[in-house]
């Protein structure tokens, strides 16, 4: 937000978005040169025929493959471990990715730990990985992490019990395809979650003291795009227009956080994702309420575009009353969208509260409280974490 700031933006070199844009696979891997890929992805995208769509493709053009389908929910520096085998273990020169947010993040971990020597615990955020591995080409199936846009991925360690940031060019996809057709298969509660995830990069990128108006722009276009469409898209799944919207929101809202990065909501949902294995998306929207009520005093003017923006607010609502009726908005979203509380989502209360002062310690050194337009202490992020128990 601020004037001096400078700006410093990375993103893939080819980036195509629309319905069917998948069937394109092949032409842009030809277009980079590329005729040997390792494609990363779970079982269950496979029994969606989603990597049918892709493999299909390149079957038609004479391009082999090998399949890596190990990926788990949060995925794990053994699964890069077993991923990053399977990619040793055969003549590939490139990456596809198919798949969520795990998905993806699991292949920019694989393909930067064939070159970078160690553990991918070595290459935890503030370290920058600028040594880039193979190609990567993301086709994301979900409308929320917006990992395909963004130079940053999530591994949960199994030692640790800890989930990190890595973050540099070698997490940058070579081609993002993203084609809102795979979302149209998305249960409910994935559907809501990972749009919530969206909104929330969104927000936070827009209030992060390191947002310049590169990101601010598609910080505010993802925002009421998520709102306008998320109800009727947790309703309704095959309704294109709310998949379309999702879709782009979500790429714009990478886009966005990518470069201004996340705040103080991803610095404690992560904890709570890594110790109670919460999805991701559903970690955020846990917390961004109570997050948001926290820090509104610190950046009011930005909170309140927010909540105008989303239609929240009036134009000609004070920022303090606009403020008041963003916090009441994303209460409203969280109920419509029936997002439970960690105690109604079956968390054990003794493990949970136990857990406080390590989860505290994580959300602090990850490095995104630090973002936030009031930046938390460790008590602080403790009475967060009881609030919303």
């Amino acid at each position: 937000m601020s004037a001096t700031l400078i700006g410093r933006v990375q993103s893939p070199r080819i980036i195509r978005i629309g319905g069917g844009v998948a069937l394109e696979t092949a032409e842009v891997l030809q277009q980079l040169g590329l005729s040997r890929p390792l494609i990363v992805t779970d079982t269950n995208l496979i029994a969606l025929g989603h990597v049918d769509t892709v493999t299909d493709v390149l079957a038609n053009v004479g391009i082999g493959w090998g399949t890596f389908d190990a990926v788990v929910e949060d995925p794990t520096d053994t699964c890069v471990d077993e991923g990053l085998a399977a990619f040793n273990a055969g003549d590939y020169d490139c990456i596809i990715g198919i798949g969520g947010g795990s998905v993806l993040d699991a292949a920019k971990a694989i393909s930067f730990m064939s070159v970078n020597a160690g553990h991918v615990r070595d290459y935890k955020a503030p370290t920058q990985i600028d040594k880039c591995g193979p190609p990567l080409i993301l086709l994301p199936t979900t409308g929320g992490t917006g990992s395909e846009l963004t130079r940053w991925c999530v591994i949960t360690d199994t030692k640790l019990t800890e989930k990190y940031n890595l973050s540099g060019l070698a997490c940058v996809a070579t081609a993002a395809l993203i084609d809102w057709t795979f979302t149209v298969t998305k249960p409910a509660r994935i559907t809501a979650d990972t749009a919530v995830d969206s909104l929330t990069h969104a927000i936070e990128a827009f209030v992060s003291r390191r947002a310049f108006a590169y990101t601010d722009a598609f910080a505010l276009s993802a925002m009421p795009l998520i709102t306008q469409h998320v109800r009727t898209a947790y309703t309704d799944p095959e309704n294109a227009v709310a998949r379309e919207g999702l879709m782009l929101a979500a790429s714009q809202a990478g886009m966005a956080f990518s470069n201004a990065s996340v705040a103080l909501v991803h610095g404690m949902s992560r904890p709570i994702g890594a110790h109670f294995h919460v999805a991701h998306g559903l970690s955020n929207a846990m917390l961004l309420p109570a997050v948001t009520a926290f820090s509104v005093s610190h950046a009011p003017q930005r909170y309140a575009q927010c909540a105008r923006i989303m239609g929240m607010a009036e134009p000609a609502d004070t920022d303090g009353k606009a403020c008041e009726k963003l916090i009441a908005g994303l209460q409203q979203l969280n109920q419509d969208l029936q997002v439970p509380s960690p105690s109604t989502n079956g968390l054990d209360h003794h493990a949970y509260h136990e857990k406080l002062p390590l989860m505290a310690e994580q959300a602090m050194t990850s490095g995104s409280p630090q973002n936030n337009p009031r930046v938390p202490t460790a008590a602080e992020i403790e009475s967060l974490y009881r609030e919303i128990w």
